[in-house]
């Protein structure tokens, strides 16, 4: 037996029963609603976003140095380095691009190398690093070697002078004319090459100093007895003082 086709009610719409509609183009009606729930999802959209607050504002990009200026800081950064660094560092200390680093530090090498430096600009190690050029090389040693003066405190120059002129001297006379112990002071001396052992004290058995040939050619003097005459500036009681502390 053949049913009656029926249009689904309400109730079986409820209940979530398929219903099919004819296919055709929306009507007027249609198109209305349409346009009504796409401005409800979208003002609905902007309600969301304007409870999320506003977007903070993109920072400001660092502005570009000139080719003056970031020559000058990447010169003022090598100077100061104490091994090679990558273009990346320095691009991201200065915050400039990468790609301008390279082409200005190969520019600054090529000018030293035209100007005839002393030094040069190279790559080393995956960085950049200043280096002394190989033909000054021997005046570089001879600086390092013996350009360089080192200066004794007041303590170990008063220790030398006490050994120049008492020489040879055991170290509690030297520590007696002096007023205080110096037997850390005699040890830098002699580390330094110019005060050395000369054998022991008859009494005491303690060891004797006297200065060495060093001594007289960092002084420029052919002998002891080129030195000065130190009577002058010796308080009254020394002799007594150090003959105490025999």
């Amino acid at each position: 037996m053949t049913l009656p086709a029926v249009e689904p009610g309400a109730d079986e719409q409820a209940a979530g029963v398929p219903v099919t509609l004819p296919v055709g183009e929306p009507g007027a009606d249609g198109q209305a609603a349409g346009e009504r729930v796409g401005a409800a999802v979208g003002d609905a959209g902007g309600g969301r976003k304007q409870r999320s607050g506003r977007a903070k504002p993109a920072p400001e990009p660092t502005p570009l140095l000139d080719d003056t200026e970031l020559r000058g800081a990447l010169e003022a950064i090598l100077l100061v380095v104490d091994e090679p660094v990558s273009e990346l560092t320095l691009a991201q200390v200065l915050e400039q691009p990468a790609e301008r680093i390279g082409p200005m530090l190969d520019d600054i090498a090529a000018g030293y190398t035209a100007a005839g430096h002393g030094f040069d600009l190279r790559r080393a190690a995956g960085g950049w690093r200043l280096y002394t050029r190989p033909e000054y090389a021997s005046y570089v040693e001879r600086f390092i070697l013996d350009g360089q003066s080192v200066r004794l405190t007041q303590a170990a120059l008063e220790t030398l002078a006490v050994v120049a002129y008492k020489q040879p001297v055991t170290r509690s006379r030297i520590s007696a004319i002096r007023g205080v112990n110096c037997d850390g002071v005699i040890r830098t001396l002699v580390s330094r090459g110019l005060v050395e052992e000369c054998g022991t004290e008859s009494d005491s058995g303690a060891y004797l100093y006297r200065t060495t040939t060093m001594f007289l050619e960092k002084l420029g003097l052919n002998s002891l007895d080129d030195l000065p005459p130190l009577a002058p500036f010796l308080p009254d009681d020394v002799e007594e003082l150090a003959d105490a502390s025999r």
